[in-house]
């Protein structure tokens, strides 16, 4: 007797998430103002004394509060553009992803021949 493994195909017990359009833009915010942070403005000023970067962190926590609601995760990113080094790491991508990944549910699959096999 041998085993074939066949994908797993969608079936109506398949749970699927698809990001919705806050999800998306808050996440094109993100990957923006990181880039923005990392790569433009160093090119014109050096330290981390610089009112636009605060600006522009000050806008991004209200955006993505206002966008995908408050999150803690929101927080560190924020307070860890304050601390020099800190700021080259894109903390605003990772708060966003971080938000996607634990505010989808997890897939389950029924599978209906299981169910018989109580």
């Amino acid at each position: 007797m041998t085993a074939t493994v066949h994908p797993a195909k969608a079936g109506p017990g398949d749970l699927r998430i698809t990001p919705g359009p806050r999800m998306k833009a808050a996440l094109l915010l993100a990957i923006l103002a990181d880039i923005v942070q990392l790569i433009v403005f160093p090119l014109f000023i050096e330290g981390a004394a610089f009112p636009p970067d605060d600006i522009l962190d000050l806008c991004m926590a209200g955006i993505l509060s206002w966008l995908l609601g408050w999150h803690w995760e929101f927080l560190p990113s924020f307070a860890g553009k304050l601390i020099p080094g800190v700021d080259l790491v894109p903390l605003w991508t990772l708060a966003v992803a971080n938000v996607y990944r634990k505010s989808r549910p997890h897939a389950a699959r029924i599978d209906p021949a299981a169910e018989g096999h109580k």
